[in-house]
């Protein structure tokens, strides 16, 4: 995988020689930013290296995805471009990259870009070019509250999240003693913060709260202090290194309590992959449909990525890239041919329970949030997972 690419899902690597190979119209002043008579171009942002890489299928899948759309034919004969940068978990190389999207690719809008940290980076430039950004690939609140005009956000907020979890082990579990190993920014205090308005509702507090940093590898200190602690049970706000690490300290030191995640641990394979089976048993919070699912939509997509990314392993991350690129191209096909940034919001505010592979989305004039939706279960197996709420 290269470092940084500027993928472009058609025929050409580039805009230019797309153009020489198909002959495509140059953008028409009356046109929006992005858009020709053949193309759309989208732009996205990921970690396709660094130490949150696993994260990096999104931007994968959302390639695999387009490819999908314009084998059936685009968007009212437009091809979709994605083009797509390697930010390493890196805001400054968010800046930078999201820079060069807008202002020497042009691209239309946004999709997906990941993380926290980095989407913060960029979300007042994007505000202050006009940009629209659909599904921002985290919880943070940032994206719809206040909503803004040109940011959607379909990812459930974390602190929806923590409060499902932490009310479910209470209700169900019988627990009262719980801990928080999270990372220490925006996202993982988010959970940090759910866990709490969660507990002191239940007239809990938490036992413990462990900050991990984003480049921390050595994570023993930490979790003899959640062995320290006594917390029957505890919340992993961080990205999948960092809680393969925290269980394989876990175990060596004795020490297992409940462990529950966020949905940002939620791709079942990759979790039981690295932590050599010690996923065996947890719980997380969900809101898309497994990739094993007999959905249609989800056989439809696992057809995609047969015939366009055989080399892709196909986990929950991978096919998050689709959903997160579901309401972004619906809006398209609702826009109409007279393409304009004006007529894409007002068709993304007419998503009104419009639903793919995760929850019922839903918009309006001042609702930027489209779901709240989450569902708890136990990973029992490394395709399986037991639904229990």
């Amino acid at each position: 995988m290269k470092s940084e690419r500027s993928t472009l899902v058609s025929t050409a690597v580039t805009i230019a020689a797309g153009c020489l190979i198909m002959g495509c119209a140059s953008q028409s002043s009356d046109m929006a930013r992005g858009v020709t008579d053949s193309t759309i171009t989208i732009g996205t942002w990921g970690p396709l290296t660094g130490p949150a890489a696993l994260w990096g299928a999104l931007s994968r899948g959302t390639e695999t995805y387009f490819q999908m759309i314009n084998d059936e034919g685009g968007i009212h004969g437009r091809r979709l471009e994605l083009v797509v940068r390697d930010d390493a978990y890196q805001p400054s190389r968010t800046v930078a990259a999201v820079k060069e999207m807008v202002e020497r690719d042009n691209v239309f809008a946004f999709v997906v870009g990941v993380g926290t940290a980095p989407g913060r980076a960029v979300r007042d430039y994007i505000l202050e070019n006009e940009v629209p950004w659909v599904s921002p690939a985290s919880g943070a609140t940032a994206w719809a509250y206040p909503p803004t005009k040109y940011i959607f956000a379909a990812y459930p907020p974390y602190f929806d999240e923590a409060i499902a979890l932490i009310d479910y082990a209470v209700a169900e579990l019988d627990m009262t003693t719980f801990a928080v190993v999270y990372q220490n920014d925006d996202f993982g205090k988010s959970g940090l913060v759910g866990a709490q308005i969660a507990l002191e509702r239940h007239g809990l507090k938490l036992v413990e709260a462990v900050p991990v940093e984003v480049l921390d590898s050595d994570l023993n200190s930490h979790v003899l202090r959640l062995k320290e602690s006594g917390a029957e049970a505890v919340l992993l706000w961080t990205a999948p290194r960092h809680a393969a690490i925290v269980l394989g300290a876990a175990a060596k030191f004795g020490y297992a309590p409940q462990w529950m995640a966020s949905s940002v641990l939620s791709d079942v394979e990759i979790m039981y992959d690295i932590t050599e089976g010690l996923w065996e048993g947890s719980v997380g919070a969900f809101f898309q449909e497994s990739p094993h699912s007999d959905h249609p939509l989800m056989k439809k997509y696992r057809a995609a990525r047969e015939k366009f990314a055989p080399e892709e392993r196909g986990g929950l991350f991978f096919f998050s890239g689709f959903g997160f690129a579901e309401p972004l191209v619906e809006a398209l096909r609702r826009a109409g041919r007279d393409l304009t940034t004006e007529t894409f919001i007002e068709a993304m505010e007419s998503l009104d329970g419009f639903q793919g592979i995760g929850p019922p989305l839903s918009y309006g004039q001042d609702q930027r949030q489209g779901t709240r939706s989450v569902f708890i279960a136990r990973c029992v197996a490394p395709t399986e997972c037991v639904r229990l709420t």
